[in-house]
């Protein structure tokens, strides 16, 4: 699959982007463990274009993560071509090498952002959304992508049309969810309509097909029965950075790879630890690893306390050695883990 100019290889597996969890350390560890491609957590246009500190940080990509998104959301139309001007010049602003593509959020169903008319809440205007996009593809040299749903509920599923509009705006890829804003993350993701406009003669650019990617068996129908030309896993990767590498061998094999040991996700956690530690600082680092270290271990017996521990302890130190205390208590029990991830899905 190519987007632009760049080559993803063929069936490539996306890390899509969510807020408050697709971080660069997140982000380096899918691609060291067979994400095809990453994106940025979201990157607001009102906050980038306000100089504001935390807008631009989040648009900075280190070294491994490559290729890479950024993504941006918003609904003034000027304030989206000054951010996505920002966006394509990255590696000047917030430093790092720069992304590789321009990704519209028009598909954030949060009621913070799509309350406001952005995100997923431009889907009641869909006039406004293709106005946009086109404004967004000329101002900038990068290939320019789009995140959407469905519809915004289960009487306006617009995407057939949509879809349509947005390549002739000038996008270069289409990511679809498949399912309405109303419905949030509730209920099974409906592929059928994805199907259909990869099947539409009139659509030539890459379809995307993203929701309810939760195993390799299901990432293979995505691509078997509905044709897409590649998959976004979304809230299955929380928690689970490996199911890309599980997925893409699956893919390659039809084989299932067996369940990662106790020790070897000690030593995943240890590895995104230190990427975030050197990242973001020992405060902010341990911060925001909390919300990966809280699942890591999900099914592990009698791990409740221990898993407290992991989230509130301050010092990196003791960080490090709590997660050789796992090792040591259960990585050598054979105590069995399940592959799921803190949204149950």
């Amino acid at each position: 699959m190519t987007i632009g100019t760049l080559d993803l290889g063929p069936q490539p597996v996306l890390l899509a982007p969510m807020e408050d969890v697709t971080d660069a350390s997140f982000r380096v560890l899918c691609r060291e463990q067979g994400a095809d491609m990453v994106y940025t957590e979201f990157v607001p246009s009102d906050g980038l274009i306000r100089d504001a500190a935390k807008a631009i940080a989040k648009m900075k990509i280190c070294d491994g993560e490559a290729p890479a998104a950024i993504q941006i959301y918003g609904n003034d139309p000027q304030a989206m071509v000054e951010a996505a001007r920002m966006a394509d010049h990255a590696d000047e602003i917030a430093g790092g090498r720069g992304c590789d593509i321009i990704d519209i959020n028009f598909g954030c169903p949060v009621s913070k952002i799509a309350g406001r008319g952005a995100g997923s809440g431009m889907m009641k205007d869909p006039d406004k959304m293709v106005l946009i996009t086109e404004m967004v593809v000329k101002a900038v040299r990068k290939p320019v992508t789009v995140k959407t749903r469905l519809g915004w509920d289960d009487s306006s599923k617009i995407i057939v049309g949509l879809a349509e509009r947005l390549q002739d705006a000038g996008i270069s890829a289409l990511t679809i969810h498949g399912r309405t804003r109303c419905q949030m993350y509730k209920g099974e993701a409906d592929w059928t309509l994805i199907g259909e406009v990869k099947s539409n003669p009139r659509m030539h650019i890459p379809i995307i097909g993203n929701g309810d990617i939760t195993s390799p068996q299901k990432a293979r129908e995505a691509f078997d029965r509905y044709g897409v030309d590649a998959i976004m896993v979304g809230r299955a990767s929380f928690g689970h950075p490996w199911i890309f590498r599980e997925i893409k061998h699956y893919l390659a094999t039809g084989e299932e790879l067996p369940s990662l040991a106790v020790s070897e996700r000690v030593a995943l956690a240890k590895r995104q630890l230190t990427l975030s530690l050197a990242l973001k600082g020992p405060v902010t680092g341990v911060l925001e690893m909390r919300r990966h270290l809280s699942c890591y271990f999900k099914g592990l017996p009698d791990f409740k306390d221990t898993r407290i521990r992991l989230v509130t302890e301050k010092d990196p130190d003791a960080l490090f050695a709590l997660l050789d205390q796992v090792d040591e208590k259960w990585g050598t029990s054979g105590a069995p883990c399940e592959d799921t991830n803190v949204y149950g899905v």
